[in-house]
């Protein structure tokens, strides 16, 4: 379960804790990390009170098909918006790598072969000639083990992304300011970058169902570790990178440091490969919720779950290309993968986490007291313990996405590419 939760978003927290402050950023991670770990809780005990088997199915009981519709673009969206982050990753990673190990002579822009090491020949290149075929795959387990290293890989870079940020070029670095030390007004982007770490949701049923003897209990100890575990790092990562590099941190962390710094690009070979390797399930998810939308309408799918139907060997190629492709021509124009973690972060991951699960609590609850004919003291529980909490935290989450996706705009709007880029 943890690692479901730590991804591509770690490497953002720094920038996050540079928009919220260094005070703010540890507030919100430390609060983020309560509410995402009710919210895991909630999908599970929504689906017991709903008597479903998935998160899907879940709001369908509650809302209907709007409701499931409405769940299904925020999954694929969230999906689809990790895969573009994912070829942002690539391309700052690989060729840098490429270039520490394969002399200058063969990699220099003077040379015959110069073109194919930049950046946007490196994530054409890999992303076709490797997460293009693996996307091909109907098989998700394959998919699977091919990124099974994926945690401790994480756990490698955090490390050596906090022993390296002490020795770095003077240059490098510049000074907080004092909003930056406290809490800045751009807290409303952090918690999207932090949101978009911390989001598991559409997997959350998955785990579940996986465990051995599952009991509400054993999943609720289950997410209490795995998110504090998640946050710890986290919270390493965020202000370590931001006392490092101060006013200069960047959406992606590893682009703070230089090209030529061989330990980070031990790092920047771990997580490009993993980005490699986890592209293909986001295109898996995407895959699927389009599976439902194209086999809506056929006759079988009419008497029951599309769970069982596959789309045609055509379907399925046309639909893999064009999301892939699609995807990767974003990382083309811009390495600002700041901008993509906070704007996947206040819509999509707002809707699965502080949005949807809440209101089919609410919804449930609602209908398990009756509450037009209970009592008093059940009409004052329900209030206190379940409307308002969840109520607060639909508000939430409607602030985050409409705030937070505002001043990103605006932001990127105003911002130059250059400063996000790694540095030579």
């Amino acid at each position: 379960m943890a690692n479901s939760i730590l991804g591509a978003g770690i490497i953002g927290q720094p920038f996050a804790f540079r928009n919220a402050g260094l005070v703010g950023g540890i507030l919100v991670m430390i609060g983020l990390t309560f509410v995402i770990d009710w919210t895991l809780r909630l999908i599970v005990i929504n689906s017991h009170l709903s008597q479903t088997r998935s998160y899907q199915d879940t709001v369908n009981y509650c809302y209907g098909t709007y409701g499931k519709i409405l769940l299904l673009f925020a999954i694929s969206s969230f999906a689809y918006g990790g895969c573009m982050a994912f070829c942002v990753i690539i391309g700052d990673t690989i060729p840098h790598v490429l270039k520490a190990f394969i002399p200058k002579s063969v990699t220099s822009s003077d040379s015959v072969f110069g073109w194919l090491f930049k950046r946007n020949s490196i994530i054409v290149l890999f992303t076709t000639c490797i997460s293009y075929p693996l996307s091909l795959n109907r098989d998700i387990s394959k998919l699977a083990k091919a990124s099974g290293f994926a945690l401790v890989g994480m756990l490698i870079i955090v490390v050596l992304t906090v022993a390296r940020g002490p020795f770095v070029d003077p240059s490098l670095r510049s000074d907080l300011t004092a909003l930056e030390w406290t809490v800045n007004f751009n807290i409303f982007q952090g918690i999207s970058v932090i949101s978009f770490a911390l989001v598991c949701h559409h997997n959350t049923i998955l785990i579940y169902q996986s465990m051995k003897n599952a009991t509400l209990s054993k999943f609720a100890k289950l997410t209490h570790i795995s998110c504090g575990v998640s946050m710890v790092c986290c919270l390493v990562m965020g202000i370590s990178g931001l006392l490092n590099f101060g006013d200069a941190t960047k959406g992606n962390i590893l682009n703070n440091f230089k090209s030529n710094d061989n330990w980070i690009n031990v790092a920047r070979f771990c997580f490009g490969l993993n980005m490699l390797t986890t592209f293909p399930l986001e295109i898996f998810v995407v895959r699927d919720v389009l599976k439902d939308i194209v086999l809506a309408n056929s006759s079988d799918a009419q008497n029951g779950s599309t769970a069982h139907l596959e789309l045609s060997s055509k379907q399925h190629f046309v639909i893999t290309t064009v999301l892939v492709f699609s995807s990767m021509s974003v990382s083309l124009f811009t390495c600002n993968l700041g901008i993509i973690l906070e704007l996947i972060g206040a819509t999509s991951a707002s809707l699965m986490a502080y949005i949807i699960p809440p209101l089919c609590y609410f919804k449930l609850s609602w209908d398990q007291i009756d509450y037009k004919n209970a009592g008093k003291k059940d009409k004052r529980d329900f209030i206190i313990w379940k409307a308002l909490p969840s109520i607060s935290c639909v508000l939430f989450g409607f602030a985050v996405m409409f705030i937070s996706s505002f001043m990103s705009i605006r932001t990127s709007l105003k911002d130059t590419e250059g400063g996000h880029c790694v540095e030579d």
